[in-house]
């Protein structure tokens, strides 16, 4: 009961803020090109209940990736809806990687500074769990990055997909969306995927934003998935 208490006090706050932003600029990027649909209904907000998906907030706990309610958006009310759509999907990932960017950055910058602070001092209770939330923030953007840009609907790859290809193409790979789930997990739990597409990237992406302390990003995450 403790260790799981420890892992959500370090995963909770960081993959609350990475699944409820990644839903916010969706809602907010269709409101900019015409579509405020997002906006009435209450979403662009960063309170969690507004956003909070169960199934989706408990698989950050046994998985490590989870998801929000997705914010609705009207297609016909974009202004140029094929062009638009483009930027509505890809501005979640966006957002992910600027997360994970000032997080790591944090993360540098608190060790490099932190390091003084002797184990046990009031200072040490605040930069120690910080330290980690931070590292695990930066796992937790990236991943859902990464994982989004599968060119699949119903994910943001392969809606950003469907607004590049040529009408012809973008129609047959949006006929796929009722079964993209279906396949994605067949995708995920039944092939290697994940080894050999999704893992290289992440650390490639790890490696590039935390550099020397990547080591500590991916430590910390395997101690929250245990």
């Amino acid at each position: 009961m403790d260790n799981f208490l420890f892992k959500l006090s370090i995963m909770l706050v960081p993959g609350m803020l990475a699944i409820v932003c990644h839903e916010v600029s969706h809602g907010y990027i269709a409101w900019r090109f015409g579509d405020p649909t997002a906006r009435m209904m209450g979403r662009l907000t960063l309170n969690p209940i507004k956003h909070i998906d169960i199934v989706g907030t408990l698989m950050i706990f046994f998985v490590g990736i989870g998801w929000a309610k997705p914010v609705p958006v009207v297609y016909e009310n974009l202004h140029n809806p094929k062009r638009d759509m483009i930027w509505v999907a890809a501005a979640g990932p966006i957002t992910n990687i600027l997360l994970a960017t000032i997080s790591a950055l944090l993360l540098r910058g608190i060790v490099a500074f932190g390091s003084p602070v002797s184990p046990g001092t009031p200072l040490a209770m605040i930069v120690e769990p910080l330290v980690l939330m931070l590292a695990f923030s930066v796992y937790i953007n990236l991943l859902l990055a990464i994982f989004n840009m599968i060119p699949l609907p119903p994910l943001d790859g392969g809606r950003v997909m469907t607004g590049l290809l040529p009408y012809r193409q973008a129609n047959a790979l949006a006929r796929i969306e009722p079964y993209g789930m279906i396949i994605i997990i067949v995708l995920v739990f039944f092939t290697n995927i994940f080894s050999y597409v999704i893992s290289p990237l992440l650390q490639i992406g790890v490696n590039l934003l935390a550099g020397p302390q990547s080591g500590l990003v991916m430590g910390v995450t395997r101690l929250m998935m245990r």
